[in-house]
């Protein structure tokens, strides 16, 4: 089934580091938008990137109404950009990837038809992405603790690729500073009753730049804010 006209579409990039992928991913981003909807929008939050990423996004901006750019002082550690793109997207429906764009444009398509039955559709890889043992060893690890601490059966927590109804993210509080956030969302959205699909999908390889998340720095600020959501919890 179409999704063309149903719904008004926020994409939401955050961003690090990203000069060598960003524009790409605007514009496949801006063809499938706007081959869905008319009403959509572009949110790019800049995680206090230290290349020239920021001056690409804000020339497109310039010839492009609907790309909206917001640069941190500080880098977050990724939650605090996603946290921001969330807050400031507008339309009904959200959906956030990765700056790389690595979901397939069919498959963005044929997650969004989910939503007719979910409320969350969330992504997950079909294949393993990095086959490096530490990369392994941290995605299990990390996937085992959160299905245990809170009960999350998710295959690929923090996948490249989640779309939310507007609703969901209406009213929450996120205080996760790092990839932690994808977690307090899922939790929060269930708590709320609504609704979460999983997707499987091929991710395209990542071809150029690095990816931040794997940075120590980040996977420390991970697990801190992972004790403080569950021990500060009422």
């Amino acid at each position: 089934m179409s999704v063309a006209g149903k719904y008004s579409i926020s994409f939401v990039f955050p961003m690090y580091n990203e000069s060598e992928n960003i524009s790409d991913a605007i514009t496949k981003a801006s063809l499938l938008a706007g081959g869905i909807s008319r009403d959509y929008e572009i949110v790019v939050v800049d995680d206090a990137s230290t290349d020239n990423s920021g001056d690409i996004i804000s020339g497109l901006a310039a010839k492009d109404s609907h790309i909206k750019y917001i640069r941190l002082k500080e880098n977050t550690k990724f939650g605090g950009a996603l946290r921001t793109g969330l807050k400031e997207a507008s339309k009904d429906i959200v959906i956030y990837t990765d700056a790389d764009f690595p979901a397939k444009e069919e498959d963005v398509k044929k997650a969004l038809e989910l939503l007719d039955e979910a409320d969350v559709v969330t992504a997950y890889s079909l294949v393993i992405k990095d086959a490096s043992l530490k990369r392994i060893v941290m995605s299990k690890g990390y996937n085992f603790l959160v299905q245990l601490l809170f009960g999350l059966n998710l295959k690929d927590i923090n996948s490249g690729l989640k779309i939310y109804k507007r609703e969901v993210l209406q009213g929450l509080e996120l205080r996760s500073s790092s990839p932690f956030i994808d977690v307090e969302i899922f939790v929060e959205a269930i708590r709320r009753g609504f609704r979460i699909k999983q997707y499987g999908l091929i991710f395209e390889l990542r071809m150029k730049g690095h990816s931040a998340i794997s940075r120590m720095s980040v996977v420390a600020k991970t697990f801190g804010d992972m004790l403080k959501y569950k021990f500060s919890k009422k």
